[in-house]
């Protein structure tokens, strides 16, 4: 009897170790850049001052008032650039990752 209580035990350890030694989920950051309808500094500051408007696994943000661009970068994970889009429209800026923003000026041509 104790060998086979000793067995499962061995067994449940063993299952135990085999499943945390799988790799956890990789967190994939990525980098987009928005283009935005900011035009003054005190929209750069309302943008910086409510990062976590813009949704969850935030981790870096810049700002670049010249080119009315925010370069967000964040856990894929986490957040979407469509969520995003939402947070900065909590903060009532127009933005839009700037691929779509390239395609639509083309289609305007």
């Amino acid at each position: 009897m104790k060998k086979i209580l000793i067995l499962c035990l061995a067994l449940v350890m063993g299952a135990g170790i085999t499943v945390a030694a799988e790799k956890p989920a990789t967190k994939k950051n990525v980098t987009t850049v928005f283009v935005t309808d900011i035009d003054c500094e005190h929209c750069v500051q309302k943008i910086m001052n409510n990062v976590p408007s813009l949704g969850k696994g935030i981790k870096d943000v810049q700002v670049d008032l010249a080119k009315k661009e925010v370069t967000v970068v964040y856990d894929a994970s986490k957040n979407s650039d469509e969520n995003i889009v939402k947070g900065f429209a909590t903060l009532k800026v127009k933005a839009e990752p700037k691929a779509a923003a390239g395609e639509k000026s083309e289609a305007k041509k």
